[in-house]
């Protein structure tokens, strides 16, 4: 019986190379992990900018058929609506064809990516532009509650 010389091409790794395999491997893993960090931080803030948007242009439909008199609003709300929920559950839409259809303009009140809760920051005509806390007679805008800063360094809260 002949043995197969050590230096012969089917010879495993040494115990050395397989150290030096592993240690590259974990740097390059460990490069990854605050790529993916940030990956899942942007995607949050791209819903955030979405559903801002969408709740934003419903105020805003919902207060060109205000201005059109083709729905009834309470006096003293110009025109704006007067929670989140009447944006979902639809208003009576008057008007030449239309008499006695219900108009919906949001199919659900968006969860907040940012606090993960279905709660948002309103802002009513009459309030100030920076205020924090709801006059409650009409929602002119939405915002997001969570406190926490951007990837681009603004507040959440100011978007």
């Amino acid at each position: 019986m002949q043995r197969k010389a050590r230096n012969s091409p089917q010879a495993g790794m040494t115990l050395l190379e397989l150290i030096i395999a592993c240690t590259i491997l974990l740097i390059l893993s460990s490069m990854a992990l605050p790529i993916a960090r940030f990956t899942v931080i942007r995607e949050r803030e791209k819903e955030l900018r979405l559903d801002l948007r969408e709740m934003r242009q419903a105020i805003d439909k919902y207060k060109d058929l205000a201005d059109q008199q083709k729905i009834r609003v309470e006096l003293g709300s110009e025109g704006y609506p007067p929670d989140l929920d009447t944006l979902v559950k639809g208003v009576a839409v008057g008007g030449s064809g239309a008499a006695g259809k219900n108009m919906r303009f949001l199919r659900r009140v968006p969860k907040d990516p940012m606090t993960g809760r279905v709660e948002w920051g309103m802002r009513s005509v009459q309030d100030d532009p920076d205020s924090t806390s709801w006059g409650g007679k009409n929602v002119f805008d939405v915002y997001s509650k969570s406190a926490g800063i951007a990837l681009d360094g603004t507040k959440y809260s100011d978007w």
